[in-house]
């Protein structure tokens, strides 16, 4: 390092600061694209599973029904 000029110094230094900007950038351009996807996935996700929690609550419902009526005394 004593063999390199300050112009060179300052030029590799540029470099590497440069190169750390250039790196965190992607970095949060990465987080905000898992973000996204992350969004895109969970929302279909939560739909079907609260369909058919709904479908479920309703099958147990109506066995329930049937299984009542089926019990119950026939007048």
């Amino acid at each position: 390092m004593s063999n390199l000029t300050n112009n060179e110094f300052s030029v590799a230094l540029n470099n590497y600061f440069h190169i750390l900007g250039t790196l965190a950038e992607q970095l949060v351009e990465l987080v905000s694209v898992i973000i996204k996807t992350a969004g895109s996935i969970i929302e279909p996700v939560t739909k079907s599973v609260s369909g058919i929690a709904g479908n479920t609550s309703t099958t147990v419902t109506k066995v329930y029904q049937g299984a009542a009526s089926a019990v119950a005394p026939k007048q």
